[in-house]
């Protein structure tokens, strides 16, 4: 496919577990690895403290480019508009800057208490209809992220909405509930595969369903049998990613080709953002290698 820019996520090279999250080794290794296992860039934010100039030098000293990051925020929370509608624009002030045109939207709420007495965290892939938010925290949700897209488009940036398990929007249904709410003019769809695949979706059907609306994904592969193991337990959202539910792509139950093949029939053109945030590979390097060579073997 022409006009893909194939990128990697920095999560590989993390230590994530559920007490912390934290990288062990040079940011610049990182990105020598990412480069050396044939990826065209990786995500880039303002947490650093780095500017949009020194971001794009970094990068390029490693024949990188940055790809798009995101902004996370409990958007139904009507307390919270301000400060969100300020880190909107801040994000994608840098953004633009940095040369990307989209910027994922991902909602929290791991610490969200459903009807039933449990977090989100908790339930992770397990969501019922009665763990959702409320209709006027859907409404609140859909006013802010309508407002963050028009905020975002203002400077060249698609505001995408990035599901995730264990967040108080994970099910297709969640995300569908929401998307009748916004403006799709405004706010458009940055899906993370195998997240919806743990949810419980159809990713093909998804992928299909919002084809016009998709400018940007994350591609995780799911090891099935994990999957159903951890579902089968009522396992929460971290005994999944301890016991390794992410595969390199290829290796797990996702159909691929399938999704390639719809976006190239829509025109797709853009970032497409790799991660398999908790390996079983000797090394984030040859995780990485591992789905570069899948995807290569598949025309991408």
């Amino acid at each position: 496919m022409e006009g893909l820019l194939v990128g990697h996520g920095q999560p590989t090279w993390m230590d994530i577990t559920r007490e912390s999250i934290k990288l062990n080794i040079p940011e610049e290794q990182v990105l020598a690895e990412i480069a050396q296992a044939g990826y065209d860039g990786a995500p880039a934010n303002p947490r650093t403290g780095r500017s949009a100039q020194e971001t794009v030098g970094l990068y390029a000293r490693y024949g990188l480019k940055p790809a798009p990051d995101y902004l996370g925020a409990a958007f139904w929370k009507e307390d919270q508009r301000e400060r969100i509608l300020e880190q909107a624009k801040r994000l994608a002030c840098f953004t633009r800057d940095v040369g990307c045109t989209e910027l994922y939207i991902i909602a929290e709420g791991f610490d969200y208490v459903t009807t039933r007495g449990q977090t989100r965290q908790e339930i992770a892939g397990r969501v019922r209809p009665e763990d959702a938010l409320s209709a006027e925290e859907y409404k609140q949700f859909a006013k802010v992220l309508n407002e963050v897209g028009e905020i975002t488009l203002k400077e060249g940036v698609r505001s995408c909405f990035h599901n995730h398990v264990g967040c108080v929007i994970e099910t297709r249904e969640e995300i569908d509930r929401l998307f009748s709410l916004l403006d799709r003019d405004l706010v458009f769809q940055g899906p993370d595969i195998g997240h919806l695949a743990l949810a419980g979706a159809d990713v093909v059907q998804f992928c299909r369903d919002y084809a016009d609306s998709i400018k940007t994904l994350h591609l995780k592969d799911v090891y099935r049998e994990i999957m159903r193991k951890g579902l089968g337990e009522e396992w929460d959202f971290w005994d999944f990613y301890e016991r390794r539910i992410w595969a390199e792509l290829g290796e797990g139950c996702v159909d691929f080709p399938a999704i390639f093949g719809i976006l190239q029939d829509t025109g797709f053109k853009g970032w497409i953002i790799v991660e398999t945030d908790v390996t079983g590979k000797p090394s984030a390097l040859e995780s990485a290698i591992a789905s570069r060579d899948y995807l290569k073997s598949i025309g991408i």
